[in-house]
């Protein structure tokens, strides 16, 4: 297996992206990596690396797709982009079974859809990362920013997705929830309405009802089901909360000689393992859940420990058949009359 992965894409490109799909051949070995853009400046970076020679491949790319660009524009016209090169190669060569990049989120969505495709009976694809919860696991939130505007049939297809994807990661008998403004079955606009009546009928699926917001990362679900401009909101809310509870915490610890003793004599461990439960790098990026083939969106500030986890990410659910389970799951649901107008 293959996974291609945009090494001209993200803020740190191309050093933490060469280093991170470098550093992730050492977890496993059973696959390799594929770096496209500019080959000069991804040897400069290889020469500071230990790795194999025979995992890595390098495909020269003259162009790079910004975050300034338009996304339509640029996948249609930046034709020798790194961006979307690795599109093409995933689309068109069989053992290319993953594609990770850091690089604009538009681009990498729009291209999905135009030069890879999406799963026939998908109507829409969405956008999906893993948060810790408090109960030591992780919970898929579906949709986190593709689709501002859902329906009813969007959000069944995100349950579908979500629970796919919860059981190649592990996960026996996903429990999916749908995050709405309270938990009784009549809360909600129209379409959570809706969307619940669905849910609560639909095979394959183990629908346990509406959610709120502060039950996302209780640990209670596994896949948390919304449209994606709250999953957005969702998302960036959490990041930014974690972020200012660490910061106050370190201003507490640091606003005493006594504070500082007992950080370092008791709580150190502790908060050193809080931390790294709540740095994303850990979680890789978010899955592109309803394109043909896997692609990993990873943060646009991620470095090579982001990268490392998002290709190993790739590997393993295209290794343990997440297309595959998506497209069986869909087949055992009707709702071809409801998506026909989507």
């Amino acid at each position: 297996m293959k996974i291609v992965v945009d090494a001209m894409g993200g803020d740190n490109a191309p050093e933490e992206i060469v280093k991170g799909a470098v550093l992730s051949l050492e977890k496993a070995n059973d696959f390799s990596v594929v770096l496209t853009g500019d080959e000069q400046k991804i040897r400069a970076c290889l020469a500071d690396c230990k790795y194999d020679a025979a995992r890595v491949e390098v495909v020269h790319c003259t162009e790079i797709i910004t975050n300034d660009d338009a996304p339509t524009v640029a996948i249609r016209q930046k034709k020798d982009s790194s961006l979307v090169v690795a599109l093409k190669m995933l689309k068109e060569e069989e053992d290319v079974q993953g594609l990770v990049s850091a690089g604009s989120t538009g681009a990498v969505l729009t291209g999905a859809l135009l030069r890879v495709g999406r799963i026939r009976g998908i109507t829409r694809p969405a956008v999906c990362p893993a948060l810790p919860t408090a109960k030591g696991g992780k919970v898929l939130l579906i949709d986190a920013g593709a689709n501002a505007e859902c329906k009813a049939v969007n959000l069944a297809h995100f349950a579908i997705m979500g629970t796919a994807y919860a059981k190649v990661s592990g996960v026996k008998d996903p429990r999916v929830g749908l995050v709405t403004n309270g938990t009784e079955e009549h809360k909600g606009d129209p379409l959570h309405q809706e969307a619940h009546e669905l849910l609560k009928t639909l095979p394959g699926i183990r629908f346990v009802g509406n959610i709120e917001g502060r039950d996302i990362m209780s640990g209670d679900v596994d896949v948390a089901v919304c449209d994606g401009f709250s999953g957005n909101i969702a998302l960036k809310t959490t990041e930014g909360t974690a972020s200012a509870v660490m910061k106050i915490i370190k201003a507490n610890i640091l606003s005493s000689l006594r504070a500082k003793i007992g950080y370092a004599l008791f709580m150190k461990k502790a908060f050193e393992k809080i931390k790294k439960t709540m740095d994303y790098s850990q979680y890789g990026g978010a899955v592109l859940l309803g394109i043909e083939k896997v692609i990993v969106k990873s943060h646009g500030s991620s470095k090579a420990a982001s990268i490392c986890a998002s290709v190993l990410q790739a590997r393993e659910a295209a290794a343990n058949g997440l297309i595959k389970d998506i497209k069986e799951l869909l087949a055992g649901v009707d709702l071809e009359g409801i998506g026909a107008e989507q």
